[in-house]
């Protein structure tokens, strides 16, 4: 039997071969957020018509495909639509932002971080980067990471 502090001071990261390793006592909340000392998001991306997915796929919902490989996803992009969400299941904090940002093609839904909820705050065309922060704790003391992005220092519109 292992020793159960040990392995979670091993590395933290989804392997294809659905391997959970640890590393820092830290987990990502989901599988293609990939920790470390630079965050980003993988894609499972098929091999015949470069669809991109982020969640696991037996098939390509575009050509048919059934093969597919990881490809990193960039960690910068463009807000191209976002609601400011009033009301949540109990428990969820509100207001907070939901968009889609545009990762050099790869588009991604997520929280907009560090904008409070104010309108003004956040436009369409917005410059965005990917960030990480704490989800909680569980028994053991393996802390979840999650994702979200927020406006970069510029946050200049559609400079792509």
């Amino acid at each position: 039997m292992s020793n159960r502090t040990d392995e979670h001071e091993t590395a933290v990261r989804w392997t294809l071969l659905g391997e959970w390793k640890l590393m820092n006592n830290t987990i990502p909340l989901v599988d293609y957020l990939v920790l470390g000392a630079q965050p980003h998001l993988i894609a499972r991306e098929c091999t015949g018509c470069k669809a991109r997915y982020l969640d696991r796929r037996n098939g390509c919902a575009a050509c048919c495909g059934d093969s597919f490989h990881m490809v990193p996803i960039p960690t910068k992009g463009v807000l191209r639509s976002f609601t400011i969400v009033w009301h949540a299941a109990p428990g969820v904090a509100v207001p907070f932002v939901a968009g889609i940002v545009d990762c050099a093609g790869t588009w991604v839904r997520a929280n907009i971080l560090n904008v409070g909820s104010d309108p003004e705050r956040v436009r369409l065309g917005m410059q965005v980067r990917l960030t990480t922060f704490s989800v909680g704790l569980d028994k053991d003391r393996i802390e979840a990471i999650g994702f979200g992005f927020e406006p970069t220092q510029s946050g200049a519109e559609d400079v792509e």
